[in-house]
C-alpha cells in the first residue's frame, strides 16, 4: 500500500472495493493534475459510494470547496475539469465494473443480512481478493478514459445566511422560500406546504 491508498482507508475507515476503485481513478488523475488546494480542480462523480472518498481525500475536491459536483446516476463515472487546463475540455473516467461481478450473490445477501457466518468469513475472503485486484489491475483493464466537452462549472458561491421566520434557524439565502408572507427554510416550506 502507498501512502495515498493508506490516507484513503483512514478518511474512509475501512478498506473496501468501492474505495479502491476511487483509489484507481484518483491515482489516474493525481498523475495527470495537482491536488486542489482551492477550486483549481473540479470533480463530477455520478455516484455517492465509496469511491468517492478516495477522490475527496486524494484530489481534494470537496463539497465544502465547491469543487466537487455530485450527479445522481449510480454510475462508477468521475469527470475531472482543469480549471488551468483548455477550455471546456474535461478528462472523463469510466471504472470497469467486471471485476465486482465475481461477489454475485454473495454482496446482495451481505447487504440484506442473510449470510451464515461461514458465509460472511467467505465474502470478506471475497473482498480482499477483489481489493487487491483493483488495485493491481493494468489501467487499461480497469479505467476506460476519454477527453470530453464541458462547459466550465461554475466557482462556489457564498450566499448570506437568513432566519427562518418559521422555525428560527439560520439557512443560505438562496434555498429560502417564501410561505404565508414568511421567508422560510426549506425544511418548514414543506411542512407548510403538506
Amino acid at each position: 500500500m502507498d501512502e495515498d491508498y493508506r490516507s484513503a482507508v483512514r478518511f474512509h475507515g475501512h478498506e473496501c472495493p468501492g474505495l479502491a476503485m476511487g483509489y484507481r481513478v484518483a491515482r489516474y488523475v493525481k498523475d495527470r493534475y495537482q491536488r486542489a488546494e482551492d477550486e483549481e480542480l473540479v470533480a463530477v462523480v455520478e455516484n455517492n459510494s465509496c469511491s468517492v472518498d478516495a477522490v475527496q481525500d486524494m484530489l481534494g475536491c470537496t463539497f465544502g470547496k465547491g469543487n466537487l459536483i455530485f450527479l445522481d446516476r449510480g454510475k462508477q463515472v468521475f469527470t475531472f475539469y482543469p480549471r488551468s487546463g483548455r477550455a471546456d475540455k474535461a478528462l472523463r473516467i469510466y471504472f470497469k465494473d467486471d471485476l465486482l461481478r465475481d461477489m454475485g450473490d454473495l454482496r446482495s445477501r451481505f447487504f440484506g443480512k442473510t449470510l451464515s457466518e461461514a458465509e460472511e468469513k467467505e465474502f470478506e475472503a471475497l473482498k480482499s481478493r477483489i481489493v487487491r485486484s483493483i488495485l493491481s489491475a493494468p489501467e487499461q483493464d480497469v479505467l476506460s478514459v476519454s477527453e470530453v466537452e464541458m462547459p466550465e462549472p461554475e466557482k462556489a458561491r457564498i450566499y448570506p445566511s437568513l432566519k427562518c421566520q418559521q422555525c428560527g434557524e439560520a439557512f443560505m439565502e438562496a434555498r429560502g422560500r417564501t410561505a404565508c408572507g414568511k421567508v422560510v427554510c426549506m425544511d418548514c416550506f414543506e411542512k407548510l406546504d403538506a
